[in-house]
């Protein structure tokens, strides 16, 4: 029986994707403390690593590109978790400097395949389904994210190296990369599919508004990278908390991404993405604000929390709409939007640490409220249309 007439099982798969990256990623980035300890790396070390695995993403969603417009988005993902597997592997095993940084550079090369091939699949499985699907996709992702940290935690609390958690995610990314030949969504490549359609042999692609989405995504995680490098810093240091409260400030803002996502496909199918991301950019703005102008602890807390809604929110919804700028090219339109993540991350991580410190710390987060309202004018914009297609389409043609 093809993929095509096995809705539920490509359903469930689509989310494994994006539950085994929150996963692997969250594996990572909490194994870098076991990983500096047995390299000697120095805090600048660490920091140039993110910074590496960025720029490396960059290429590979350039490489999920090239190879989705050739073979196809599921072949592009395969490929991208082969990767990862293979860096995770040698940065659980690796004892040398050389050869862990190696394994990260494979490992920052597979993020980005796998991110870009990733939502490539999304949009697909959701033309496919007729209603929006990306929400629920991604809280997968944080789902995947929640459950890594909370391993790595609990074999932190056995005395067993983060380490070896990467290691058998490597695995789990394994498995992913087989079965995804199977039952990922048969998106066909676009240079070889319906040649003779002038949408894929000579519609441009539509830069302006690929930046414009672009833009939607890069605020998204400018606010994600800020509360996830600086929250539990500025409540320990800048309010003088307790090492048992500082974190509670991350788990709120988590909670509540997982929670907005849960709930953006209903909210995007009865109000439509245009005023569901109108309504959310506001919240993230007031959230910040929170933070800024908060009396104390409970306040970031809470500021943090509410910040959280539109993280979860926008970046579904301008992927779903990164798929419907030029459907018949919709993976190169991703591949590009996708870009956008690292360029955030790298922002949100690096400038409120500039803007203050300790206590002025809280200045950092006015960075993102002002970018969040810089695009609200562009979500006015976003279609309201909630897929590339309004209806199912019929077993055996493609999307």
């Amino acid at each position: 029986m093809s993929p095509r007439k096995r809705p539920a099982a490509t359903t469930l798969m689509v989310c494994a994707v994006y539950g085994a990256q929150g996963l692997g990623y969250a594996a990572v980035v909490t194994a870098l403390p076991a990983a500096k300890d047995r390299m000697d790396f120095s805090d600048a070390v660490l920091s140039a690593i993110l910074l590496g695995v960025c720029v490396a993403a960059v290429f590979g969603s350039g490489l999920a590109d090239a190879v989705a417009v050739r073979r196809g988005s599921r072949s592009a993902l395969c490929l991208g978790f082969l990767l990862q597997c293979a860096a995770m592997a040698g940065m659980s095993l690796a004892h040398d400097r050389g050869v862990y940084l190696g394994a990260v550079a494979v490992y920052g090369l597979g993020l980005g395949t796998v991110d870009a091939s990733s939502n490539m699949q999304g949009v697909a499985l959701q033309s496919r389904a007729g209603v929006p699907m990306m929400g629920r996709l991604y809280s997968a992702f944080t789902a995947g994210g929640i459950i890594g940290a909370l391993l790595a935690a609990a074999l932190a609390t056995g005395g067993v190296s983060a380490l070896t958690l990467v290691g058998g995610v490597a695995l789990l990314q394994l498995t992913v990369a087989l079965t995804g030949r199977i039952w990922l969504v048969p998106q066909p490549p676009a240079r070889t599919a319906d040649t003779t359609s002038p949408d894929r042999r000579s519609t441009p692609l539509p830069g302006a508004a690929i930046w414009a989405v672009g833009s939607l995504v890069l605020v998204a995680y400018v606010l994600d990278a800020a509360v996830s490098t600086w929250s539990t810093v500025y409540l320990s240091d800048g309010l003088k908390t307790s090492d048992a409260v500082a974190p509670i400030g991350y788990a709120a803002y988590l909670a509540m991404v997982l929670l907005a996502r849960l709930v953006t496909d209903p909210a995007v199918l009865r109000w439509g993405r245009r005023a569901v991301g109108v309504c959310t950019i506001p919240l993230g703005t007031i959230g910040c604000a929170l933070v800024v102008v908060g009396p104390g602890a409970a306040a970031a807390v809470a500021g943090f929390a509410v910040a959280g809604i539109a993280t979860g929110v926008l970046v579904p919804i301008a992927f779903a709409a990164a798929g419907q700028l030029l459907p018949a090219r919709s993976d190169e339109v991703i591949a590009r939007v996708n870009v956008f993540n690292y360029a955030g991350a790298v922002t949100g991580a690096v400038v409120p640490g500039l803007l203050g410190s300790g206590a002025a710390l809280r200045l950092g987060f006015a960075a993102p409220a002002l970018a969040l309202l810089l695009v609200l004018p562009i979500a006015r914009r976003l279609p309201t249309r909630t897929s590339a297609s309004p209806k199912p389409l019929p077993e055996g043609e493609p999307a």
